[in-house]
């Protein structure tokens, strides 16, 4: 089940010069499944990165960290390859054996230098990577490099995902256009304490060594880090921005007048992303934006919407189409703002104004509540009332297929 997500269409998702992917079918949990996918970059790309705060990290993103740091930051990434079925974290020294064994079979079969690879995993965790079945299956993946291949690599990395997660846009420049097309996966384990599960966007956009680090930083931050699902830190979240300049487009610096019009498109891609796993959240039947304004800071701002985004009892409350819209009260109290003056918080519900001055509304009826709890789209906007500061949070309901599905789960 998904909330308001269509399908994404072969046809408009549009190839990137420069950016190859091939799929395979490993057997890594499962037999007949996609789910392995390299992806290539052409010589001179620059790939930047943002991963888990998890201090359980898993042993590819610990990979992923050194070779993007030797590397510079952002260049001389020549490949990533990406497994499901299988996160290798909490897999201890093997797990980082088999993510360096990883890359180094993948250096071999495309001639390059392990530190040129990438790897990444997502999967079950605790569980010893089936090493073998992956490097017996990249050859095959490398075989189909092609650059229309990114629906079935959006299929390739999907786990609990009801269906693959991809979207593309151009942005227009004084230098031309430029195209950028992303994938991504995830359903549970969603917060925001970096990114989703696995995120990767490309775009045939050119940028300066270094420049792409900080705002692969800022994209994430404006997107997967402004949505949760159920409030776990996965051990594998990673996000990914290339940049294989094959366009007519080359940024040279923060100052120049296309920077900001790329940067603008990298997040509303990004965030189109990012809502498309809050859609497909594991047993969503709503989509809520949390709107939360009037803060001294964004980081206040940020601290009421997770509050309320994180609650059970409220996403429960979504989940029943019940206005029992005190739990929201309650989680804004609780936020961590020491000086908040609730006499002067403001709530509304969709178009109905519920709490005025820290109070209930003399106007507010239940019945209007209700009516706009039974949508499937919700916005619940709070005004602070303590300065100009906003921030923006995407979440679902929770829902008993919630429970069943993480039951389930390695079943």
């Amino acid at each position: 089940m998904t909330v308001n997500l269509p399908l994404p269409l072969k046809s408009e998702l549009k190839p990137v010069k420069g950016f190859e992917m091939g799929i395979a079918e490993a057997g890594i949990k499962r037999a007949n499944r996609k789910d392995l996918l390299v992806m290539t970059l052409v010589p001179g790309s620059q790939v930047a990165g943002v991963f888990t705060l998890n201090r359980f990290c898993a042993a590819p993103v610990q990979i992923c960290r050194e070779h993007l740091a030797r590397n510079g930051g952002t260049g001389d990434i020549r490949a990533l390859v990406v497994n499901t079925g299988n996160a290798n974290a909490g897999t201890g020294e093997t797990g980082m054996r088999h993510a360096q064994e990883t890359c180094l079979a993948l250096a071999k079969d495309l001639q390059l230098k392990p530190e040129q690879i990438l790897p990444f995993s997502t999967g079950v965790i605790l569980e010893p990577l089936p090493i073998e079945k992956i490097i017996t299956a990249m050859p095959k993946a490398i075989a189909n490099l092609g650059e229309d291949h990114w629906f079935d690599a959006a299929e390739a990395i999907m786990t609990t995902d009801t269906q693959p997660k991809a979207a593309s846009l151009t942005v227009s420049t004084s230098a031309g256009v430029a195209t950028l097309t992303g994938i991504c996966k995830g359903a549970g384990m969603i917060h925001p304490n970096m990114a989703t599960m696995l995120g990767f966007i490309a775009t045939d956009a050119g940028f300066a060594p270094g420049l792409l680090t900080a705002l692969t930083k800022e994209v994430a931050d404006l997107s997967f880090n402004a949505i949760t699902i159920d409030g776990d830190t996965s051990t594998n979240d990673s996000f990914i921005i290339m940049a294989t300049g094959q366009s007519e487009i080359e940024i040279g610096s923060t100052q120049d007048p296309n920077y900001s019009l790329l940067k603008d498109g990298l997040i509303a891609l990004a965030r189109q992303l990012a809502q498309m796993i809050v859609r497909d959240g594991e047993g969503a039947t709503k989509f809520i934006t949390i709107e939360v304004l009037g803060g001294k800071t964004e980081e206040e701002c940020k601290k009421v919407a997770k509050a309320v985004a994180h609650s059970p009892l409220v996403m429960t409350a979504f989940f029943a189409s019940d206005p029992n819209l005190g739990r929201i009260l309650a989680a804004i109290g609780y936020a961590g703002i020491a000086d908040l003056d609730v006499n002067r918080v403001q709530m509304w519900l969709g178009d109905v104004w519920v709490a005025k001055d820290g109070g209930r509304n003399p106007t507010y009826q239940e019945a209007d509540g209700q009516r706009i709890m039974k949508e499937s789209e919700i916005t619940v906007r709070i005004d602070l009332g303590r300065g100009s500061a906003t921030q923006t949070m995407w979440t679902c309901d929770l829902s008993h297929e919630y429970v069943s599905i993480n039951a389930d789960y390695r079943s």
